[in-house]
């Protein structure tokens, strides 16, 4: 979507949801009207990759709490993986899954921290930025498991591949920071201060390298540093990451969250939890649709890898649409009815 879109639909008119949709549930409502164009796919390793995340996650001690143990379950990182990159090899599924599974206990106890202080979350994110930045050793089990990602990326990848998924996963490190400056702050963001952040804070970029790992060979830097190319990856991100806020917009909502697209739109137009979401769908749809027409621009120019990378990028937006339908972790979206929320 252009910012002039964009801001069109930060300031237009909550509009009326639909009676049809609006007699079922919040979920129903987001299965009707969003628009998803891309067709649902898994990766044949899925089951493989699921027994591989509780294995690693136990041998890092991350599991060792209960909480975070049934996180897991009610998260299942290896069935986004699955659905996200449905035509890796099983091997470098296994390494998309555990990094999911990593960002989501990583992710978790950085907005617990965060909400008492941004200064909380300083030895995490320091930690994580000496790993990627400088090949420290970890202090902590996050640290171990960030580091022995780190190590499986740059033993699949390319030294250009594995560099830019540190540099992106330093960012996703420093997104978090800036989620809990905003959590403090007397003022709730608005919509374009939540999208920024939630651009940072989305965690997917780190994936687009493990895309290009699994190409038959790397994209030129013409390709990657392409007007056109980086738009896509920012669409695909923001689609990628705003799905999800419709689905978790509930729990999120229960739980005080402010850094969800769905709510933003809510406190902006101080409107239903229902109006909140059509507006957010309307900018969804529109973010898919403005994906959809650059690929066909770019792609008749790209080299034998562009396709496979761009059907990565596609892949995150279909698989976060059909993992959140389905994850119990927004199973109170089904449970809770269009109308009255």
């Amino acid at each position: 979507m252009t910012t002039q879109a964009a801001r069109t639909a930060e300031t237009a008119p909550a509009p009326q949801v639909r009676e049809a949709a609006a007699e079922g549930s919040l979920k129903e409502l987001i299965e009707s009207t969003l628009h998803m164009p891309f067709p649902f796919l898994a990766n044949p390793h899925e089951q493989r990759a699921a027994a591989g995340v509780d294995s690693w996650l136990r041998r890092w001690g991350l599991t060792d709490d209960p909480v975070v143990a049934e996180m897991i379950v009610r998260t299942r990182p290896a069935q986004l993986a699955s659905y996200n990159s449905p035509g890796m090899d099983a091997e470098l599924l296994q390494l998309v899954a555990d990094q999911i599974a990593y960002q989501f206990v990583f992710d978790d106890l950085a907005e617990e921290l965060g909400r008492t202080g941004p200064d909380r979350l300083l030895p995490m994110v320091c930690e994580s930025v000496a790993i990627l930045r400088d090949g420290e050793p970890p202090v902590t089990p996050l640290g171990a498991a960030l580091a022995d990602l780190h190590r499986r990326v740059r033993e699949r990848c390319t030294p250009a591949q594995a560099a830019r998924w540190a540099w992106n996963s330093r960012e996703y490190v420093h997104g978090l920071l800036y989620e809990a400056v905003a959590q403090n702050h007397s003022l709730p963001p608005r919509i374009a201060l939540v999208t920024s952040i939630r651009a940072l804070i989305a965690g997917v970029e780190p994936f687009y390298p493990l895309c290009e790992a699994a190409q038959p060979e790397e994209l030129t830097a013409w390709e990657l540093n392409h007007p056109v190319m980086r738009r896509l990856g920012r669409l695909s991100a923001d689609a990628a990451v705003w799905i999800p806020d419709l689905f978790s917009a509930v729990k999120e909502h229960r739980a005080g969250g402010l850094i969800n697209l769905a709510l933003a739109y809510r406190r902006t137009h101080e409107c239903t939890l229902p109006q909140a979401v059509a507006l957010a769908v309307r900018r969804i749809n529109g973010t898919i649709e403005e994906f959809q027409r650059l690929r066909r621009v770019i792609e008749p120019e790209l080299g034998p890898a562009g396709p496979g990378y761009l059907d990565g990028m596609a892949g995150w937006i279909r698989g976060c649409y059909y993992w959140s339908r389905v994850v119990p972790r927004y199973a109170d979206t089904a449970e809770v009815p269009a109308l009255g929320v």
